[in-house]
């Protein structure tokens, strides 16, 4: 039985630690599991998309394709499963347009309703999904790390010679600018202190020392043990709350605390005075990497909490059997004939969703507006084929 994942990127970020993560797990049920990155070019992503009829399972990362691709897929994959890990029904924070798009949210409307199932990366991207589709087609699949792969920082150093630390994209940079006056205030109390950027672009911070680190998969574990305190940033805005804090579970499974603003993931995974600290304001920040700096034992107990919150909520190990369970239940669920009778309408209102194609609207709400599947079609897909 055969997996395939079509991907954004060769080695994408979200391959490697959504799906990739599992290929053992999936392997010990007879499946094997292959990954394609989508061509730009419209021909070569036809023949692809025809092409996923020689899978039994086809997970579709992320991407929300124009409809006609969409169709085609759909008419290919035997069994079709929808993966995201971004609130990717809106535009990202750093958006000159602004977060609400109804042409993004009638994509990712007509994607998870075309799909079997879905797999969202955290509780708010599993309700937002299931306002539109039978949540009983929702799964929550975590966002999951190897903690093992993961050397444990030491924890030697103290005060100004504490090194902070960030990895990223360079797509989500602009978090770290926008988090500049809370690290000048941790500065100011501590002159000299360093951020570590592990990343292939590198900011320069006004009253911070930029560490440049280059980012590679081989060394990202070790750059990030290196460190002594890891720092999360996050804009409190719409887009926020559909990310999966891959970078906090980073730092505390190399055994680091972590200061981080009270928004989204960060909320549920950095618990204040136990595996880090929450602080909104720049006076906050530097108390809070103050008091880190002067106590490596403080940091050394709250990194091990954070270690230990990563291996039992976060962990492969812990995420891995579902998975793979998942997967493997999916070809008797939908042979079911409920589930077959769904499939044949869904791929009418697909094609109907088509033939309606029209202009963007203008945007509404701060949340999914609750839409039923009439105000959708008549609503913006006005992508045109890459």
């Amino acid at each position: 039985m055969k997996v395939l994942a079509l991907t954004e990127g060769p080695n994408h970020v979200c391959y490697r630690y959504r799906i990739e993560a599992f290929a053992s797990a999936l392997a010990e049920r007879d499946w094997t599991l292959e990954s394609l990155p989508l061509d730009p070019n419209t021909f070569g992503r036809n023949a692809q998309l025809r092409a996923a009829a020689g899978a039994d399972v086809v997970i579709l990362q992320r991407k929300l394709l124009p409809v006609w691709q969409l169709r085609m897929l759909r008419r290919s994959a035997k069994i079709l499963v929808y993966d995201f890990d971004d609130a990717l029904f809106h535009r990202d924070s750093y958006s000159r347009k602004g977060p609400l798009s109804w042409a993004r949210l009638a994509h990712f409307w007509a994607t998870i309703y075309a799909a079997d199932a879905v797999t969202a990366g955290n509780v708010y991207l599993r309700e937002q999904a299931s306002a539109y589709i039978d949540p009983a087609r929702v799964y929550l699949m975590p966002t999951c790390i190897d903690p093992s792969l993961y050397p444990l920082a030491d924890h030697a150093r103290r005060g100004r010679d504490v090194q902070l630390v960030w990895i990223g994209q360079h797509s989500t940079l602009a978090g770290l600018y926008l988090a500049q006056e809370s690290l000048a205030a941790s500065a100011r109390v501590l002159p000299g202190l360093e951020l570590r950027v592990i990343c292939n672009r590198f900011p320069q911070l006004d009253g911070v020392q930029v560490i440049p680190r280059q980012w590679s998969q081989a060394t990202e574990a070790k750059e990030v043990a290196d460190a002594d305190i890891g720092i999360s940033w996050l804009p409190d805005d719409s887009w926020s709350p559909g990310k999966c804090g891959l970078k906090v579970l980073q730092y505390m499974a190399a055994g680091l605390p972590v200061v981080a603003n009270p928004v989204g993931m960060n909320r549920e995974m950095v618990i204040d005075g136990k595996t880090g600290f929450l602080a909104s304001s720049p006076e906050g920040w530097a108390q809070a990497i103050t008091r880190l700096a002067e106590s490596p034992d403080l940091r050394n107990k709250l990194g091990a909490a954070g270690r230990r919150f990563v291996e039992q909520n976060y962990s492969v190990n812990r995420w891995a059997k579902e998975f793979a369970a998942l997967i493997d239940g999916l070809p008797a669920a939908v042979s079911d004939p409920q589930r077959r009778r769904r499939r044949e309408s869904e791929k009418t209102s697909l094609a109907s969703v088509s033939r309606n194609s029209s202009s963007e609207q203008a945007a509404g709400g701060a949340h999914l507006p609750a839409l039923d599947s009439a105000a959708l079609v008549s609503s913006s897909l006005a992508e045109r084929p890459p």
